[in-house]
């Protein structure tokens, strides 16, 4: 082998090296690569997720209450979680019914600088429906029926029935299997929703509203929450998944992950649908939209653009493990707030005062910050 071949040989197999050793998300943008987006279930990671709340301006006594994950699956473990501040008490709170775990803090009155810092430790991984297998295989376990029923049900701002049933019905006729049903609802909020980037936080959930004056814009919670109700209404469980998003996209996207370093705006809501052959199933319509409205400076309308087109298959049936889910509550009373009305999700801080309640979507006048970091040792 001459001088010149022996550099050239050298030379790419240090370029095919550096390569492989690139993070995905680096390979993902590589001028010319073709988008990719495939989660698999893949091995565990383990995130320490902390939450920081130093209120600015205390008036009298001061309540907060902090999400907390509550799910326990085959894609996500709670580790534990602790906390420090100085509450004059601070104690998890369980509704084991609901599905929800929160830490409520209470400070005195005279605690002119309520502070508090919630860490949760918590270990999550990708998820990916395998459509050649199904129940019959060993070691997947059937749903309980009770959880089942009450997954089918109303919320308050989720009805499953007149404009939403309607809607659903026409949208998966001809459909015969839940599976058939799910993918027509899905193609549906794909083709008919829009993300709306000028909604305040993730939205309220309000698909009642969305549906009677055709506003089919909004953000994750208005759009899962849309896509799970239509589902029950035609007779599919499906519940939404609150969380946060705590690390990047390891395939690239910049809309589908989330700087460890600053996550206050990073919260995220999914869905699942409970399919009798498969069980609980991952489903996010909400992030297509997301990225097909933000990805790129052009809203992108189209989902067989080839940067769409992998979310978009990817998204029906797996998710990728960057992100930690809270729970699959809805109106949520919160304990010792006084308030009559409740809340529709917890998936943000809450807090209150003698002054009222403080604006969960506002955390630089609220005061709070929420990071991650991954472990590795």
């Amino acid at each position: 082998m001459n001088q010149s071949n022996r550099r050239t040989l050298l030379q790419t197999g240090v370029a095919v090296a550096v390569a492989q050793a690139l993070p995905l998300t680096a390979r993902a943008q590589a001028p010319g690569a073709e988008p990719r987006f495939a989660p698999q279930v893949g091995a565990w990671r383990r995130f320490e997720v902390t939450t920081t709340v130093a209120v600015a301006d205390a008036k009298g006594a001061t309540q907060l209450w902090l999400p907390v994950p509550d799910l326990n699956n085959d894609y996500q473990r709670s580790l534990g979680d602790s906390w420090t501040g100085n509450a004059a008490r601070a104690r998890l709170v369980s509704d084991r019914k609901a599905g929800l775990r929160m830490l409520h803090a209470e400070f005195q009155a005279g605690e002119t600088a309520p502070t508090l810092t919630l860490v949760s430790r918590v270990q999550t991984r990708g998820r990916a429906v395998d459509w050649s297998k199904s129940l019959a295989a060993p070691g997947v376990a059937h749903e309980d029926p009770a959880v089942l029923k009450a997954n089918l049900g109303p919320t308050e701002l989720q009805p499953v029935d007149g404009v939403v049933r309607k809607t659903a019905l026409a949208a998966t006729q001809g459909a015969t299997t839940d599976v058939e049903k799910v993918r027509a609802l899905y193609d549906w909020m794909v083709a008919n929703t829009y993300r709306e980037p000028k909604t305040r936080g993730c939205g309220t959930g309000d698909i009642k509203v969305m549906l009677e004056t055709g506003a089919l814009g909004g953000k994750c919670a208005d759009l899962s929450a849309l896509f799970v109700a239509m589902c029950r209404s035609v007779g599919v469980p499906a519940r939404d998944v609150y969380g946060l998003r705590v690390a990047p996209c390891a395939f690239g996207y910049r809309e589908l992950g989330g700087n460890p370093a600053k996550l206050t705006g990073a919260q995220h809501c999914r869905a699942e649908v409970y399919l009798s052959q498969y069980g609980w199933v991952a489903m996010d319509p909400a992030d297509v939209l997301k990225v097909m409205r933000q990805e790129k400076p052009e809203w992108i309308r189209d989902a067989r653009n080839p940067l769409i087109a992998p979310v978009n298959k990817a998204l029906f049936g797996s998710w990728e493990g960057n992100w930690v889910g809270w729970n699959t509550a809805h109106d949520i009373r919160l304990p010792g707030s006084g308030a009559k009305s409740t809340l529709p999700f917890l998936m943000y801080p809450q807090g209150q005062n003698d002054a009222g309640r403080f604006d969960e979507l506002a955390p630089d006048s609220f005061r709070y910050t929420i990071a991650a970091r991954e472990l590795t040792a």
